[in-house]
């Protein structure tokens, strides 16, 4: 499992995120490869990146559904 962490250079969300994301994953005993990527307007809009943070899993957004990128 690959879960990649995309997050605005000012993502408030960085250690709530961590914190979170570290518990549930010892809660379900799963080791993912996880990579957390400083991204910018312009690559959230060419790669379909809705939010900051967005939780991709397996290359696909866990929380599809959003309209417009959320990334300033």
């Amino acid at each position: 499992m690959m879960i990649d962490i995309y997050m605005s250079e000012n993502c408030g969300s960085y250690y709530e995120l961590r914190e979170n994301l570290d518990r549930a994953l010892t809660e379900l005993a799963v080791k993912p490869s996880v990579t957390y990527h400083t991204i910018y307007y312009d690559d959230a809009v060419k790669y379909d990146i809705k939010g900051s943070p967005s939780i991709w899993i397996n290359g696909r957004d866990a929380f599809e559904g959003g309209n417009s990128p959320g990334i300033t």
